[in-house]
């Protein structure tokens, strides 16, 4: 049996903060509604580059914070983000091998499918937002993973992250 050591835990809880607070900045309304899911796309990163390290687990985790940042019902980001985390593993061995746009594409419906989650959820409890609107985060995400990826990637490699 052998023992695999793992070095960079800090630069995932680190990229998993700086994510949160990306998350949680003030911005005004007219870039409010098409901020980013930061916290998603991070989570996506990490599930497809270290899937033994990063999982469900760490999504689930995520998305409590999330919650806690920005006052909304105990569990909805949890919800959505394990289960985000959850497809992005069953889908890693694929979506690594993709050319960066096709893994976009991935992204975008993965983040639709956590905001369409949250949106359900909002609309459980009586709150009712622009469905529209509320999408726009998803193509922002979109358009922003092939720089996100590559940023994360020349992280993880120049602190040889394993």
């Amino acid at each position: 049996m052998t023992l695999v050591r793992h070095r960079g835990g800090g630069i995932i809880v680190l990229s998993f903060v700086v994510a949160l607070m990306l998350t949680v900045m003030p911005l005004p309304y007219w870039a409010d509604i098409v901020r980013p899911a930061w916290a998603a796309m991070v989570l996506i990163y990490w599930c497809l580059a270290l899937p033994e390290r990063v999982g469900v687990g760490v999504g689930w985790t995520t998305g409590l914070l999330l919650d806690v940042l920005q006052g909304t019902l105990l569990g909805q980001y949890a919800l959505a983000l394990a289960i985000v985390a959850y497809l992005t593993l069953k889908l890693h061995r694929r979506v690594r091998v993709f050319p960066l746009w096709q893994q976009a594409v991935t992204v975008l419906m993965l983040v639709v499918l956590e905001q369409l989650l949250v949106l359900w959820i909002k609309g459980i409890t009586g709150q009712s937002p622009n469905v529209w609107l509320y999408l726009l985060p998803a193509a922002t995400s979109t358009l922003l993973w092939p720089w996100v990826f590559v940023i994360m990637r020349n992280l993880r490699r120049h602190f040889r992250v394993t």
